[in-house]
């Protein structure tokens, strides 16, 4: 007997901005709880140390996270220079220090554009890739270090904002990132092309694909909104599938042919597109504009569904 799952059921996305120190989970896990949920869940986690934008979906939307996972990223970062921890961050051990005294801010400059474009990027030790079934951070705990595969990144952008010279080097940059991309190892692979060692201090995520940080509440805010029973002006900030899925290769087909789509059959569209667009998961809506799902196009404009919406008018 399938478990009948207590709730409401609510589907769109609701865009946090994620405290520091607080776990991804554990924001989803509060977001979730405040609206009643049925279902919830984030769309690729930010570390504790990491604040910042943070689009959580729920309901149907939760089968369409990966578009979101996938998503570029823009962030605010803050590094430390000439000191190196495990953890590539301010929250590990530190395992080595250097001297900054042959940095200076053009130096910098010009290290910084050895790392935009396509890059293969290690990820840390410290991260939820898993090996053989278990978390790397597992082994790392366990002071156990295991070879990576570099993955392929690419850094679209980097400003330097600000460098500071105080008792630590301090600098502070904007990055345009891919899918996949680690800050962190960002951060140590240009300590160690600076010669310095580096980590990271603070870790500020801005936008995530079309989702911005304007768009986004604090948990503060809507826990204040629970606490006077305003919850009716917190769902008004829940973007609807309608509203964020409208990107990419869009098929519209018709009320009748939508029935049949969202009950797993497939049909046969009447427009023509490009020959690429077989190579990609297409968005599919109805005549009411209503998103029904995502679907596979073959040459022969035969729409197959792959992950479908479950409507209730």
């Amino acid at each position: 007997m399938a478990k009948n799952r207590k709730g409401r059921d609510l589907t769109g996305i609701f865009l946090l901005n994620k405290d520091k120190s607080m776990s991804s989970n554990y924001a989803l896990q509060k977001v979730k709880r405040i609206f009643n949920a049925k279902k919830a869940g984030h769309t690729g986690s930010l570390d504790p140390l990491a604040t910042g934008v943070l689009p959580i979906c729920l309901g149907e939307a939760t089968k369409f996270s990966n578009f979101f996972l996938n998503a570029d990223k823009k962030y605010q970062v803050k590094l430390v220079l000439g000191v190196e921890t495990d953890t590539y961050d301010s929250e590990g051990q530190i395992v080595a220090e250097s001297s900054t005294k042959n940095i200076s801010k053009s130096s910098i400059q010009v290290a910084l554009k050895k790392f935009k474009g396509n890059l293969r990027q290690v990820p840390p030790m410290f991260s939820a890739i898993k090996l053989k079934g278990k978390p790397l951070y597992k082994y790392a705990r366990q002071g156990v270090s295991v070879e990576r595969k570099p993955r392929e990144i690419c850094i679209y952008d980097i400003k330097l904002l600000s460098f500071r010279q105080q008792e630590l080097m301090e600098v502070e940059l904007f990055l345009h990132v891919s899918k996949g991309t680690y800050i962190r190892s960002f951060a140590h692979d240009l300590g160690e092309c600076l010669g310095s060692g580096a980590h990271v201090s603070a870790l500020h995520r801005t936008e995530v694909g079309q989702f911005t940080e304007k768009s986004s509440v604090k948990l503060v805010d809507i826990e204040q909104s629970e606490e006077i029973g305003d919850l009716k002006g917190l769902e008004n900030k829940i973007f609807s599938l309608e509203s964020v899925m409208r990107e990419g290769f869009c098929v519209d087909v018709s009320n009748e042919e939508g029935t049949k789509f969202c009950l797993g059959q497939s049909v046969i569209i009447k427009e023509s597109f490009p020959i690429c667009a077989e190579a990609y998961i297409v968005r599919v809506f109805n005549a009411n504009g209503r998103f029904l799902g995502t679907g596979t196009l073959d040459n022969k404009r035969l729409l197959s569904p792959k992950r479908v919406v479950c409507i209730r008018e």
